[in-house]
Order: C-alpha cells, then structure tokens, then sequence
C-alpha cells in the first residue's frame, strides 16, 4: 500500500487534501465556518478522516502561511471573475437566460 500525502500540491499550485480534488481551501473554509472534521469528511466523501485532522492541524501551526495562501488565491479567483464579466460573454449569457425564463 501506497501512502498519499496529507496535503500536496497540483500542477496549478493548488493545494489538495488527501489525494482528493477538495482543496486545502474548501476544508479550512469549513472549519473557520464551523464544521468538524466529521461533519467535512460527511460533505466529501473523497476525503479520509485523518487527512482532514492532518489539514486542520497544518492550518492551526501554520496559520499566517496557510492565510496568506488562501488570500493570494481568493485575488486570483478575484481577477478570473472580473476578466469574465468584462468580457461580454457573461451579459449576453445572462441575457438569453432571461429570455427563456420570460418564454
């Protein structure tokens, strides 16, 4: 058997828990929201108990980094959201929604 680690990065520098897809960022988002380790673990199934206790307790020793980490992406999620709604693409798309809601 082949131990994953508890935490590690993807090629994007997005770090994932476990092995899993769920990010360090939706397992700490959980937790300062107040979700138990369990209660996480019961939304993602993917997730492994101890590798969400391994995430809480990397967050709680290293919390300056880990906050800094989640702010540089909250920005770049930021700058993504804004470059899709100066597009056009996003108000057109809303639009024909409209459309066909009123239909």
């Amino acid at each position: 058997k082949t131990d994953r680690p508890p935490l590690a990065m993807d090629a994007h520098g997005v770090a994932r828990v476990g092995g899993s897809r769920v990010t360090l960022d939706t397992v700490i988002g959980a937790y300062k929201s107040g979700a138990s380790a369990e209660m996480i673990v019961d939304q993602y199934a993917t997730l492994k108990l101890e590798d969400v206790y391994f995430a809480i307790g990397y967050y709680k020793a290293h919390t300056k980094q880990v906050e800094e980490y989640l702010r540089i992406g909250e920005e770049q999620a930021d700058r993504v959201r804004a470059k899709i709604d100066s597009s056009g693409h996003q108000r057109d798309l809303r639009k024909r929604l409209q459309t066909r809601q009123q239909d």
